[in-house]
């Protein structure tokens, strides 16, 4: 199982470009490329997706068991030649600044990866050295050890500065990995959530590889060399029935992992994808509904607009079959979606309100369920995170979960009653069968839980 983690020392140093780069590079030598975006992000694996030619897959070691974490791995990279797994922040970063819990760094020993270091090499020559060298003799503080192979250098001026670059990292023992030129065609623009995705901004695929022409691609592949991990038991065939569930898939939604979808296939549910921005109505014959995080705001004219699927996401609900909106499918289901611009009109489905906000809200979240919900029994210890600028206008009227707040304080999020579960709670349902196990047989029982 080759592998090599990307990484860098801080974001914005162009790990999903490198890696974006790498992966296209290996899929055009003819080799079959398993992306991975380490931590929770769900828009650079779209990126990383797009120049593989498959899926990327999440590995957070927060959301996921680090067992489960493993297994996942290894299913996903066993097919393929290589993996090229893009970190997350800075190489050591992680829930806190003293410890490397749940970074780069802690996943890439947990599956035993080296490491390439990117280094954003514009502005400096000698001092790339240095940045590199600090991170590698950083390591011995991690259990394991980082594996750190070398250096990826990037935003290079030209041939020139890279061979300054590496005439400075090879006195501290630190091979040079290739590098990329500073292009301007190579900017992947972002938004308030985090890079555009790849279907709304990507390169041309010429002047990709030409970019990528500078990777050592021998050497790269000689770095990701690394002892296969044990493959993980046949996923138990379900019990009971297939059911259809809908899942919301366009620019408006599309936030899923997809270990998560995988899980509730093989828990026994067929996923029919449907738009709320174009499709009429529901696809027919549901047992329920996944409304996933995403750009609602983006597309709220879009949303109100499509009065014919708000009805039916209603009726759906009013039905009593499971229905499940996170994040931007909570701001989907509520009254109304506030803007800068207005307030638009959304499906009713619940009483919240929600409005955008100028400050982002993110992190990791212990979360109690408060009452049973189409996902978890009531008392359910549940790991995720949240990253959304929007509110409620309103303290929740039938929250779904309690959490302690950083600062000490009790947070009540989300609305759960009866087969309606709405919360700004990113969950990732591949964490623990027994969740996707438990909406599959909520969606299969007449009339829903």
């Amino acid at each position: 199982m080759p592998r090599l983690v990307i990484a860098a020392a801080h974001s914005g140093s162009g790990k999903t470009t490198v890696a974006s780069l790498l992966c296209l590079a290996l899929r055009a030598r003819g080799l079959r490329v398993q992306p991975f975006k380490l931590g929770p992000d769900y828009l650079d694996p779209t990126h990383l997706t797009r120049a593989a030619g498959r899926d990327a897959r999440n590995l957070d070691s927060f959301l996921l068991p680090r067992g489960r974490l493993r297994a996942l791995f290894a299913r996903a990279a066993a097919p393929a030649d290589v993996s090229v797994l893009e970190g997350v922040m800075g190489l050591y970063d992680g829930r806190d600044p003293l410890s490397d819990e749940h970074s780069t760094a802690d996943l890439a020993g947990l599956l035993g990866a080296p490491v390439a270091l990117v280094i954003d090499a514009g502005g400096m020559a000698r001092t790339a050295a240095a940045v590199a060298a600090g991170l590698r003799d950083f390591a011995p503080l991690t259990v394991p050890p980082v594996q750190v192979a070398g250096v990826i250098l990037n935003r290079v001026g030209g041939e020139r500065h890279a061979e300054l670059c590496e005439a400075a990292l090879a006195q501290v023992g630190l091979p040079v990995l290739g590098f990329v030129p500073r292009d301007e065609r190579l900017h992947l623009p972002a938004r308030h959530l985090g890079l555009l995705s790849a279907e709304q901004a990507s390169w041309d695929a010429g002047d990709a590889l030409h970019a990528a022409r500078f990777l050592r691609l021998d050497a790269l592949l000689a770095a990701a060399q690394a002892p296969a991990l044990p493959l993980p038991p046949p996923t138990p065939v379900p019990v009971g029935e297939r059911v259809r569930i809908g899942v919301a898939h366009d620019e408006a939604f599309h936030f899923s992992y997809p270990d998560a979808l995988d899980e509730l296939r093989a828990q026994g549910a067929d996923l029919v994808l449907f738009s709320p921005l174009r499709d009429a109505g529901l696809p027919p014959g549901l047992g329920g509904l996944l409304l996933p995080g995403g750009y609602p705001e983006a597309h709220a004219a879009e949303l109100e607009a499509n009065a014919a699927m708000r009805a039916a996401v209603r009726a759906f609900a009013a039905s009593g079959r499971p229905v499940i909106g996170e994040c931007g499918g909570l701001m989907y289901l509520g009254q109304s979606l506030e803007t800068p611009e207005r307030t638009f009109e959304m499906c009713g489905v619940t009483p919240d309100r929600t409005r955008m906000a100028p400050r982002l809200t993110l992190g990791y979240r212990d979360a109690h369920a408060l009452q049973g919900t189409p996902l978890a029994p009531a008392g359910a210890a549940l790991r995720g995170h949240e990253f959304h600028h929007s509110v409620l206008t309103h303290a929740p009227t039938h929250p779904a979960y309690r959490w302690q707040a950083p600062d000490g304080t009790t947070v009540h999020e989300g609305y759960a009653r009866g087969n309606v579960l709405a919360s700004y709670l990113h969950l990732h349902l591949g964490a623990d069968p027994a969740l996707a196990r438990r909406f599959v047989d909520q969606c299969r029982a007449p009339g829903g839980p």
